[in-house]
């Protein structure tokens, strides 16, 4: 099974409108794994962890969500989000005791996927893929 969304007319399923609709998705994605290759709960709450985490920052910060697509691969669950922004994702330098609100999603999804790569769109924006373990 596989997921994917676009902005175009003929994609199979529609892009994901809301954080909420990302996460479902790639939950039923990593439920349907076969059981040979199933994941935990732990690996599923991580997936879904940087779901939320990418979703969020394409929606609020990136200009929306113009691309979304889960799918399993090899070396596990590999989630693509694309936002209409140029900026690339940035943690930001925090002072000691700092309690505020942000920067915190980027040094999270780097460290709990096994890898990250981001590919300026020809049209503008980017692509963010994220390959997560699932087990």
């Amino acid at each position: 099974m596989e997921y994917e969304g676009r902005q175009h007319p003929g994609v199979a399923h529609e892009l994901p409108s809301t954080v909420a609709q990302a996460r479902a998705r790639v939950r039923e994605l990593f439920e349907s794994v076969p059981p040979e290759r199933a994941g935990t709960e732990e690996g599923l709450t991580d997936i879904l962890l940087v779901t939320s985490e990418l979703a969020t920052n394409a929606i609020r910060h990136g200009g929306g969500l113009t691309g979304f697509g889960v799918r399993l691969g090899a070396d596990g669950l590999v989630l693509t989000i694309a936002d209409a922004s140029p900026l690339m994702p940035v943690a930001l330098l925090r002072e000691e005791g700092y309690t505020g609100p942000g920067g915190f999603g980027w040094p999270l999804i780097c460290r709990l996927a096994k890898d990250v790569s981001i590919t300026r769109l020809p049209g503008g924006g980017k692509s963010l893929e994220v390959l997560m373990p699932v087990r």
